[in-house]
């Protein structure tokens, strides 16, 4: 049993390897993939809904090689 405070090492497989992903190489997926967010908050009180957000956001890189699907161009 060990106490409060103590580390107990990592004695998986792959002990020696670095926890995590780096920063720029998750960025780099997402981007090349695509990712979309959604989410909504309701602030209420006494159960009674005052206020509600939606969230929807889509991030993606853009590259010129790849034609919009739109036929005008875009809404932009």
């Amino acid at each position: 049993m060990t106490a409060a405070g103590d580390v107990v090492p990592w004695l998986g497989p792959d002990s020696g390897a670095p926890l995590g992903v780096p920063l720029v190489d998750l960025l780099d997926r997402v981007l090349a993939t695509g990712v979309v967010i959604s989410g909504d908050l309701v602030i209420a009180i006494a159960d009674v809904p005052l206020v509600r957000l939606s969230l929807h956001a889509l991030l993606a890189s853009v590259s010129e090689r790849v034609p919009a699907p739109w036929s005008d161009g875009g809404p932009l």
